[in-house]
């Protein structure tokens, strides 16, 4: 191939000269390698003048069917090297359900039909899941929670949430004016995979951040459910405020504690600093990212 190579360069460029400048080589060398290939096919390919240098008729007929040989040769490994580069491969999260739903699962939906040899699991969880244990690639949980020592990429804006009942639950209970009464509501609570249990209700308001453990009838690992409950007028629920803003909206929730649900930093996709990110990872987490 090497021969072939350097008589194509000689006949295309018309000089021993220019064709070992464009193959970075000498022209003795160049010579040599000539000499060899016209020796071991027994005939002669180049005419050689003191002006230039052309194909004879044998070297003409080997130039007709070589050049566009080694052309689609190169195409080929072109398209090899694009294989190399173009992302592929498996990559496992570990993510709340509201982040899938909202989030995550919009980005993908767009992004993977483009790229069909990258794959994507994600498994749901409100613990505070070990990603090097789970075998995840990287999980999205809220900014606040997310470790020190972790790179974080912001994929959702600032959220809040709300503390909602339907109708009918009102009708029977006074709302609570503060985040102390709801000890004396039903509650229904979000069932945490991890010691803690259920979920502590958080909620701030002029400096003040109580921390309420409610009870209840119910408990739930999947936040539909949850409001599904609260639609059903069996407890308040403690849901991000986009997730029940269409039943706000009609009125089939009503809305408690307003002013001590105060913005939260959002979700942000976290994974190891020590990790080397692959062309697949890159490629998710560019497709996460949160634009404002």
């Amino acid at each position: 191939m090497a021969d072939l190579t350097a008589f194509l360069a000689i006949a295309q460029e018309g000089s021993f000269t220019r064709a070992a400048r464009r193959l970075g080589m000498s022209q003795p060398a160049l010579s040599q390698i000539m000499r060899r290939l016209e020796s071991r096919l027994g005939l002669r390919l180049l005419q050689r003048t003191t002006r230039n240098v052309s194909p004879t008729e044998a070297g003409a007929r080997l130039l007709d069917t070589l050049a566009p040989a080694l052309s689609n040769l190169d195409a080929t490994l072109a398209a090899l090297t694009s294989l190399r580069d173009r992302p592929s491969g498996k990559i496992r999260i570990t993510a709340v359900e509201h982040a899938a739903e909202t989030y995550i699962y919009p980005a993908l939906r767009a992004l993977l039909p483009e790229y069909p040899d990258v794959s994507v699991e994600i498994a749901l969880d409100y613990g505070l899941t070990d990603l090097a244990g789970g075998r995840f690639d990287a999980g999205v949980r809220l900014g606040e929670h997310v470790d020190k020592d972790m790179i974080a990429v912001r994929i959702a804006p600032d959220m809040r949430q709300a503390v909602v009942g339907s109708p009918s639950y009102f009708a029977q209970h006074a709302a609570p004016r503060s985040p102390s009464d709801l000890t004396n509501h039903q509650c229904i609570n979000l069932w945490l995979s991890d010691p803690q249990g259920h979920y502590v209700w958080e909620f701030s308001k002029r400096g003040r951040e109580p921390r309420v453990r409610v009870g209840g009838p119910l408990a739930f690992n999947n936040i539909a459910f949850m409001r599904r409950a609260a639609l059903d007028g069996l407890g308040l629920v403690n849901l991000p405020e986009n997730y029940v803003a269409p039943y706000l909206a009609d009125g089939r929730l009503v809305r408690v504690l307003e002013d001590w649900c105060a913005p939260r930093t959002g979700y942000h996709l976290y994974y190891p600093s020590r990790r080397q990110p692959t062309p697949a990872f890159s490629l998710i987490v560019n497709a996460l990212r949160y634009r404002p």
